[in-house]
């Protein structure tokens, strides 16, 4: 069996393309190499830049797959161009869309694959949701082969999961956590959240490789552990042998000192999802999600402080978060007292 992955050395991509191999899949990985320690012994790099078409297409000239997984389209244009790539030339295709697709605010408190997709807080989610409408427009009219997944937050050994961060990464977020700093949880920190390690997403991934069944259809994949965002923190201050120092601020007040964090936290994060992961397991029988949330970030934190080129400080984001709680706890002395 032979598959082709458009990326394929990302957080999820990496653990799939890991399990593929252990499973005598032929691998490819289209990509532009600039991940190659993330490439697993015995799959094979075609290098190149999917925003050039004419130069992929030229080099995946008669090739044929049994799959095809793109990990790296997020807009409607460039699935219509993996569409012209790869019609006729493979089986299986897969999309990677997200969970934060799904409506927000929920009307049921319950996700299956069912509930309906409508997110006026991010356009990253309302992108994936169109790309999703493009390609069932495309199986419905040519058969194009589609099959759609939705993952929630998968983590693997590169990052940390967090509610709040900064644009370069977890790390910073982890030394505040570490060094006993506040550290600002959004809301109460009571809404639940679930968290997939990368290696179980990938055990049911490749469970819906070469599965005839799965054409036409969309799953969701992730744990069936819920966890509320001050067990999160717990955990991560567990692994790091402290106590987190723990602000609690309402998400509509952080979205409104960073607008990066509407679509992040009220279009997604600051949300209590709880998911109905039956399809995925009636799909591929045998699937559980089997690292609890406490055990991969330990092994996650394990990683990133024997990676120093994932050390990567923030001081922007820093100086922001010590500046927000600081207005945020001033803020809280000055309330007026009823019944003093």
């Amino acid at each position: 069996m032979k598959a082709l992955f458009i990326g394929g050395t990302g957080t999820i991509s990496t653990a799939i393309s890991a399990l593929c191999v252990q499973q005598g899949w032929e691998l490819y990985l289209l990509n532009r190499g600039n991940r190659s320690a993330f490439v697993p012994e015995g799959a094979h790099v075609i290098t190149a830049d999917m925003g050039d078409e004419a130069a992929v297409q030229e080099k995946l000239a008669g090739m044929t797959f049994d799959v095809v997984a793109e990990f790296i389209a997020f807009t409607r244009p460039q699935v219509e161009r993996d569409v012209r790539l790869f019609a006729g030339k493979t089986k299986q295709y897969f999309f990677i869309s997200s969970a934060s697709a799904y409506q927000k605010p929920l009307a049921s408190p319950v996700i299956t694959e069912s509930t309906p997709l409508a997110n006026p807080f991010w356009q990253y989610s309302r992108d994936k949701i169109d790309c999703e409408d493009c390609l069932m427009q495309h199986y419905r009219q040519s058969g194009f082969p589609v099959t759609i997944i939705r993952p929630s937050h998968t983590y693997g050994d590169t990052s940390v999961p967090l509610a709040v961060r900064g644009s370069k990464g977890s790390f910073s977020v982890v030394e505040r956590i570490r060094q006993g700093k506040k550290v600002i949880v959004p809301g109460d920190g009571t809404s639940l959240w679930t968290l997939t390690h990368n290696t179980d997403f990938a055990k049911a991934f490749c469970g819906l490789m070469g599965n005839v069944h799965a054409i036409g259809e969309t799953y969701q994949i992730m744990s069936d552990e819920s966890l509320t965002w001050n067990q999160v923190y717990q955990a991560i201050g567990t692994a790091l042998g402290v106590k987190p120092n723990l602000v609690h601020i309402a998400s509509e007040t952080l979205a409104a000192a960073n607008a990066d964090l509407v679509g992040e936290l009220i279009g997604d994060k600051a949300n209590s999802v709880v998911f109905d992961n039956t399809k995925i397991k009636r799909a591929v029988p045998g699937f559980v999600a089997g690292v609890r949330f406490d055990q991969g970030v330990r092994r996650t934190l394990d990683y990133l402080y024997a990676h120093p080129e994932l050390q990567v400080p923030d001081p922007e984001f820093d100086a922001w978060t010590d500046a927000v709680i600081r207005q945020y706890e001033t803020m809280m002395l000055g309330l007026p007292k009823l019944h003093a």
